[in-house]
């Protein structure tokens, strides 16, 4: 059920918000253009802030956060509608300033560094993007006094980074990750996947296509391996391993010739494999990245890693850059 909604443009107005009750305030930060991944938020946020709590929704489009060659105009602006989604997801304000409320006296001359993870992946495709991002986040984290805050996974550098800004930087706030939430066909919810004609999105899910391969990969190869452990020695070994490389025989061969003997080679191989293809269609996918990293702080991952990685990919299809993420978890072997 909906709930009666504020509308919130000053930080003098957001000060004056009272507590709902004995519950936590909840933040979920946005730049609008909300859709169902958006709506999940607030929903858990809601969920976690409880009946006695309070959910707050931040809608700015943050103009340190785009490039000199980025989509800041383009950008969609939909406050009515955002409105809407947030009150029905059960948001009790809307805090949605003009950027002259947020830097009144212009750019700010002293930001958050988001230092050498913010210059990887993302921050080496987008010099300064993360700094702006750290930047907006910790003026909303103060503006809005939240107890949590969520933000989606499938911004995962994003999230890992302002995880760390509040722990390095004692920022007196929990901060939640929500899954990643996809249409029925894979595509990751993104507020850019408007801009896609019909064409475009048959060639973007190639993006979540790879990722799922490469997850594929890993459980068939941990499950080959683990089995191929338990067999016993010499002459029944090689008859079970046999027995086994004939079920994966459905497997990609090119993935398979090209992976090493680690499972993170043969994962990178799978997504791979799949991104090579879709750069061959029309119109074709341009690949910026595909990595597997430690979460911890976005360094690639070796051969012999093991514990939990993030896969991420980034591409452009057309005149849109679409990134895309999955959390796996590489267990230890012998």
């Amino acid at each position: 059920m909906s709930r009666d909604l504020l509308l919130i443009d000053t930080a003098e107005e957001l000060a004056k918000l009272p507590r709902a009750g004995s519950g936590p305030r909840a933040v979920v930060m946005t730049m609008g253009a909300l859709h169902e991944g958006h709506a999940t938020l607030v929903r858990t946020a809601r969920e976690q802030a409880g009946p006695e709590g309070q959910v707050v929704v931040t809608v700015f489009v943050n103009p340190l956060q785009f490039g000199a060659n980025e989509d800041l105009d383009r950008y969609p602006r939909t406050l009515e509608s955002d409105l809407a989604l947030a009150r029905e997801a059960g948001a009790d304000a809307v805090f949605a300033p003009a950027v002259e409320e947020v830097y009144p006296g212009g750019a700010p001359q002293v930001r958050i560094s988001s230092g050498p993870m913010g210059g990887r992946l993302e921050g080496a495709t987008r010099p300064g993007h993360f700094d702006g991002m750290l930047t907006v986040v910790a003026k909303l984290l103060h503006l809005t006094r939240p107890d949590l805050a969520l933000f989606g996974q499938k911004d995962a550098q994003q999230l890992a980074l302002i995880r760390r800004m509040a722990t390095d930087l004692n920022f007196p706030v929990e901060i939640v990750g929500v899954p990643t939430v996809r249409e029925d066909d894979g595509l990751a919810l993104s507020s850019r996947n408007r801009y896609l004609n019909t064409a475009e999105r048959r060639t973007a899910l190639a993006l979540s296509r790879a990722l799922f391969a490469g997850r594929d990969r890993l459980a068939a190869q941990a499950a080959l391996r683990a089995r191929a452990e338990a067999s016993p020695a010499s002459d029944e070994r090689a008859t079970a391993l046999a027995r086994l490389g004939e079920i994966r025989a459905s497997a990609d061969a090119h993935a398979v010739s090209a992976a090493g003997t680690g499972l993170p080679d043969a994962v990178r191989a799978a997504s791979l494999h799949v991104l090579e293809e879709a750069g061959r269609l029309d119109p074709p996918l341009v690949l910026d990245y595909l990595a597997l990293v430690d979460p911890e702080d976005f360094t690639d991952v070796g051969p012999d890693f093991t514990g939990r990685a993030v896969l991420a990919v980034a591409a452009k299809v057309g005149a849109t850059r679409l990134i895309d993420n999955i959390p796996l978890e590489f267990g230890a072997h012998s």
